[in-house]
């Protein structure tokens, strides 16, 4: 099975088939915190976030408006595709009052060139009132779309302590069936290489995944940022990083597990070059990409090949 010329369901083939063209995302910065920061469940993050909140290349202006238009100027020179995915990305993008998230969420719906708003969040933070906010809004704006993107990172517990991201398994549960009753699509982001985590458990998590049929996935490789938490166990050397060959093997298995239908958000990651320490071989992704490829037709394999109802 291909979806074009790829083994596994891209998002850039699922946006082609709807839209007929290339989309572009351009990623936003709301102005906001998060409860893992303002003292509400912690007040340093997750131990891998760095101080923009996973938002580092999110366009910056004083307005919603302006930030669509710097993030168009970046796509001028491609001369590919005129549409446009507002992504809400840095920090966590349902964390305000809800006549503040009206306001920004409406300002990048009503943008002529904006196919639709991918909002970041944490399953904690999808109240009744921003569950409401987001159903109207979904019913009222039907020529466009509205994605919610959670960070999972991973299903086990143990994992999710070390990591400080706040919440149980069972709140993400719940905000995902709540998201599917008013019919929000939900991007799951997991990160692969965690501290102690094996390559089943991670399977474990994307099997997880394909269960309760999550929309959509970002695989996320681990990166070790400057300036986060995380960088004291990197330089303790109490886990190992991946290296190249090994995460596209697990990237393999994950794709392997997953329904034909999931559209894979990502496979890799880009962490800031300034900013990044460690794994150094991410800083090529045409490589990883290529790479990948190559090694999943040298073994014949492709998304969902061993996906079980």
């Amino acid at each position: 099975m291909r979806w074009n010329d790829k083994p596994y369901h891209t998002l850039d083939y699922e946006l082609k088939r709807k839209y007929g063209e290339k989309i572009y995302k351009i990623a936003l910065d709301a102005n906001m915190t998060c409860p893992n920061r303002d003292g509400s469940c912690g007040v340093r993050g997750c131990i891998f976030c760095s101080s923009g909140g996973s938002g580092d290349f999110a366009a910056k202006g004083t307005s919603i408006a302006r930030q669509l238009e710097q993030g168009k100027q970046y796509f001028r020179d491609k001369k590919v595709g005129e549409r446009f995915i507002a992504y809400f990305q840095s920090y966590t993008n349902t964390y305000a009052p809800v006549p503040t998230l009206e306001a920004l969420y409406r300002e990048a719906l009503e943008n002529s060139t904006v196919v639709g708003i991918s909002i970041a969040t944490r399953p904690d933070c999808l109240g009744s009132d921003i569950l409401a906010l987001l159903d109207c809004l979904n019913r009222e704006y039907t020529d466009k779309f509205i994605w919610i993107e959670l960070g999972l990172q991973t299903i086990h517990e143990h994992t999710a302590t070390l990591i400080r991201r706040g919440y149980p398994l069972s709140v993400f549960e719940d905000a995902v069936k709540q998201l599917q009753k008013i019919s929000i699509p939900v991007i799951t982001h997991v990160i692969i290489g965690l501290p102690g985590e094996t390559k089943p458990m991670m399977l474990e998590t994307c099997r997880f995944l394909a269960r309760i049929n999550v929309t959509g996935i970002k695989l996320q490789l681990l990166h070790i940022l400057k300036n986060t938490d995380l960088v004291e166990l990197y330089e303790k050397k109490t886990f190992e990083i991946l290296d190249m060959m090994a995460y596209i093997d697990i990237i393999i298995s994950c794709l392997e597990v997953l329904p034909p239908d999931m559209v894979i958000h990502r496979v890799t990651g880009d962490g800031p070059k300034d900013l990044l320490l460690a794994p150094l071989w991410s800083l090529n992704k045409r490589l990883v990409l290529n790479t990948l490829h190559q090694e999943m037709k040298r073994r014949g394999t492709w998304q969902s090949r061993c996906w079980q109802t």
